[in-house]
Order: C-alpha cells, then structure tokens, then sequence
C-alpha cells in the first residue's frame, strides 16, 4: 500500500501491483478498495498492473470536507494516476458510484481511457426525491455512524443466498460498510446528490466497454443496466445470476470471465 500526497492536501490511499497495461478499478459506498481483491488478484495473475484507490474519505484516505459533486473524485484519479506516472490511457473500472465516477472521469479526461467497466451503476441525475434522501442519510450517518445503516443494508447490497452460501463474503462487505468514516460517506453522499446527467456522454464514449449487473440487484436494476448498455456504442452486457448489488465479490468467476473479454477488446 502507498500513500499519495497531492494537490490541496488530499492524500490517497492507494495499491499498485503487477506489470502491463494499467487497470484503474473505483469502489463503490460504502466500500473501499478492498472490495476489487478478487479482481486485483486475476488481472495481476493475467499480466496487468493494477492501481486500486482508496477515494477521498474512505479507507485509508483522509476526508477533506465538502465535494464539488464527483469531479473532486475523477480529479484525484488523475492526480493518483500522474502521481503513479502513468500518462498513457488506462482500462477504468467502477461499481456503483465507483461507476459514476468513472463516467465523470470519461467527462473530464476521456483521453485518459482505453476501456471503462461499469458495473450496478446508474447514469442519470439524482431526482428531486433522491437528492432529498441523500442529504437526510448523510445527516443520519453523521449522527449514528454506519453500524446502524450497515446492518439494515447488508442483504441488499449482497443477495440473501449469498450471506447464507458465502459468510466470508458477506463478513467482508459488513466490515467494510461499519469501517467507513462517517465524514467521508457523508460528503460523498451529498457530492453524489448533485451530480450531472451523463445520459448525453454516453453516446461519445467509443471505447469498449462492458456493464454488468447482478440479477438481484434493487439499487441499479437491470433495466440502469440496459439503458447504459443500448447508449454505449461499444458495450457488452454481462448479468451475473443470483448475485446483487456487488456480484465482483458474489460470483468472481463470472464477473472475471466477463472482464476478461473487455481487457482482450480494449488492448486489442
């Protein structure tokens, strides 16, 4: 693990293994890196190098305080990814607002991306409703800490067979989701609440891409899933059966066989 010190005093947690073309993989709330481990492990054995970040007030990253919506996050990738030098275009990952993000990195730096994985993730602005609720769980976790939401959430975020077939698994998200700052999920919370509508981007991100989704997931339904798939104009869609919100972790095989491919479409 290293530690990146950039710009404005943000510092990033972060890993960088293996050798080959770079893989920047994004986690989602309210995870942190370790939630790529299955991941990181099959594109370093298939002859990757792979940077996998802690964002900005998760993990081991330090939070800053209020986010200019996402683009504070695609700004320290790129910061992350200079730092690292690594100037040439990478293959970019993200899951769930891991997902968002790197669409707005794409926004920001499309020269920067070679192939984009998105996975459970969602491309329209929050709603009237969603930005609502939102501010009012940033201002709970504030006051209750994630314990709580952590414990209401788990079977959502993991597909009920899951926890029971996989305990290791759902222990791992678990941990993940109580060990995240109160601070950081909130500011990310809200950053999230005012993000833009990428629907118009989407037609001009003409690298391969791959968007998976798990069939039980309620938070990014296949149908998010579908309306990325039919406006990316070089995209495959994966469903990872019986997995949720986080099949990377509930079913690897599949979703590694699904990433795969991608990493063979966009080194050509």
């Amino acid at each position: 693990m290293g530690i990146a010190e950039l710009d404005g005093g943000v510092r990033i947690a972060y890993e960088d293994r293996g050798e080959g073309p770079p893989v920047l993989l994004v986690h989602g709330h309210p995870f942190d890196r370790t939630m790529w481990a299955p991941q990181t492990a099959f594109l370093v054995g298939s002859g990757f190098r792979v940077v996998v970040p802690d964002l900005r007030g998760y993990g081991g990253s330090p939070a800053t305080g209020p986010l200019d919506g996402l683009a504070d996050f695609s700004r320290d990738l790129a910061a992350l990814l200079d730092h690292l030098g690594i100037a040439g275009p990478v293959i970019l990952g993200g899951l769930s607002m891991g997902g968002q993000i790197a669409l707005d990195f794409c926004r920001l730096f499309p020269e920067r991306v070679r192939g984009l994985l998105l996975a459970d993730t969602s491309a329209p602005a929050e709603t009237t409703a969603g930005r609502e609720w939102r501010n009012a769980m940033a201002d709970r976790l504030l006051r209750e800490g994630l314990a709580p939401y952590a414990d209401e959430v788990l079977d959502k975020m993991i597909a009920p067979q899951t926890i029971t077939d996989r305990p290791e698994v759902a222990a791992h998200v678990h941990r993940m989701m109580r060990g995240t700052p109160p601070e950081g999920a909130a500011a990310a919370l809200r950053g999230r609440a005012e993000r833009p509508d990428y629907t118009a981007l989407l037609p001009r991100i003409t690298v391969p891409a791959l968007v998976v989704v798990g069939s039980a997931d309620t938070y990014t339904p296949l149908a998010d899933a579908q309306y990325l798939h039919d406006r990316l104009p070089d995209s495959a869609l994966t469903v990872v059966e019986g997995a949720a919100h986080m099949p990377n972790l509930e079913r690897p095989g599949v979703f590694n066989a699904a990433l795969a491919e991608l990493l063979r479409r966009s080194i050509g």
